[in-house]
């Protein structure tokens, strides 16, 4: 027969739950996310401008011709509101617990869905997220370097591979990836948000001034390519993603928010907020002149990158795709970021790992190789990414935090509240229905041209 617990066995239980309470703070500790709580109000907005802004950007006149000036202007406009409400929300509910603070994704996905339930919901879309902006972001600053090399070599000297410049690019996260926390990127992430609105102003710039050279008698042609129907159908919807996911930076916001600190008195989301709004100004910043003007001097004859389209003076082409480089160096670090605390938290935790730099150099060092590698054998993945990426951005970014809200707050039904929540999560799920069909169309007609290890 089984007797009582003994005073003496209750207080070795409560040592034994006190003492796996101190390793989980002092693996804590360790973690990058929640290292370091010492971020000012302004870290939050060059972490967000830099995860936000891509050199997509230079693709958005591309896509306004695509959609033309209606739906192109609503599309840009109501991105743009829909994804900073929804961040909002995510600001909201990372403490949205008194007492408890939400640091990552998945952890509020399982405050509302479940334990189990929230993390298959909200990790696999994370990981295909971020894992997939890194590879694409490796393969961009490759050909960023190499545009800069072609423009600037003398005219009979040999081309050097993409594989190279890759290489290249991806051998500066060797170090750069054992930066500990997020804290201690702000200067990267700081010199990447600038880089992207300098590179976003040469590109509005130049194009207002190549307008001027023209002359008002110049004719522009604001048609659409397609000469079919169906064309113009898929080419919508494909440049319908490409203007939607443009505002996804949504998959860090709360890993960002984690290193605020926090008090009753003072909670985060306050300095967190202040620091999205100015995110989000410099976000339009960098948006709406690049996609307006692009489209508005060049029409249709725009190229899916607008520096290609520039051409001259070559000088302020390379200088812009060298901005470029140094952009998506920091965009890489802040996609990596919350990757490299889910990985180590996993080794740590899971398979029992000693923390320290051994394991992070190691770790760390495993997954830049392993993107670097991805991007030489797959240079195309941006097309691939528009396609399986729209079942994860989408979500992501403008109906899962929706959901999110609906379930943990749970407002009154009809009210303003539930209503407008319902309106995204639908636009939400027909973004996350209808984009990847045009990105599928665009790996069908494109696949020819695509080459491995190119």
């Amino acid at each position: 027969m089984r007797g009582r617990p003994t005073s003496s066995n209750k207080i070795t239980g409560i040592a034994q739950n006190l003492l796996k309470s101190q390793i989980t703070l002092d693996i804590d500790d360790w973690l990058p996310i929640t290292s370091s709580r010492s971020a000012k109000w302004w870290y939050s907005a060059f972490h967000n401008v830099t995860a936000m802004v891509g050199a997509g950007v230079l693709s958005l006149p591309y896509a306004m011709s695509e959609l033309g000036w209606g739906p192109g202007v609503a599309a840009m406009i109501l991105s743009w509101v829909i994804t900073l409400y929804t961040l909002w929300q995510m600001v909201e509910m990372h403490e949205c617990v008194p007492g408890k603070r939400f640091d990552r994704y998945h952890e509020l996905g399982q405050h509302a869905f479940g334990e189990k339930l929230g993390l298959w919901i909200v990790v696999p879309q994370q990981l295909v997220v971020e894992v997939g902006v890194c590879i694409v972001y490796m393969v961009t600053g490759g050909k960023s370097l190499k545009k800069v090399h072609d423009l600037l070599r003398p005219e009979h000297s040999h081309p050097i591979r993409t594989s190279y410049f890759i290489c290249i690019f991806g051998s500066a996260h060797f170090l750069l990836s054992q930066l500990p926390n997020f804290n201690s990127i702000t200067g990267v992430s700081l010199a990447a948000a600038v880089m992207s609105l300098s590179y976003s102003t040469i590109a509005w710039a130049a194009s207002l001034h190549h307008a001027g050279k023209a002359g008002p008698d110049h004719a522009v042609d604001y048609s659409m390519t397609a000469s079919t129907s169906t064309g113009r159908t898929f080419n919508f919807l494909s440049a319908l993603g490409d203007v939607a996911f443009a505002y996804a930076g949504h998959n860090v916001v709360l890993e960002i928010q984690a290193t605020i600190p926090s008090t009753p008195e003072k909670p985060s989301k306050k300095p967190m907020w202040r620091g999205v709004v100015l995110a989000y100004i410099v976000v339009a910043i960098c948006y709406l002149p690049v996609a307006f003007l692009g489209y508005y001097v060049f029409g249709n004859a725009v190229d899916d990158n607008i520096l290609i389209t520039l051409e001259k003076p070559r000088w302020l082409i390379a200088a812009a795709n060298l901005f470029v480089v140094v952009h998506v160096i920091g965009s890489y670090q802040i996609y990596a970021m919350p990757v490299f605390d889910m990985l180590e938290t996993f080794l740590v935790k899971k398979l029992r790992f000693k923390p320290g730099w051994p394991l992070r150099l190691i770790a760390r060092s495993l997954y830049v190789a392993f993107t670097m590698l991805v991007g030489i054998a797959i240079p195309f993945f941006g097309g691939l990414l528009g396609f399986f990426g729209g079942f994860a951005f989408a979500p992501t970014t403008y109906f899962l935090p929706c959901i999110m809200w609906l379930a943990i707050k749970k407002p009154a039904r009809f009210s303003m509240s539930w209503c407008i929540n319902w309106v995204c999560i639908i636009i939400g799920v027909l973004l996350s229905i209808l984009a990847p069909i045009g990105g599928l169309r665009s790996i069908i007609v494109n696949y020819k041209t695509y080459q491995f290890f190119s």
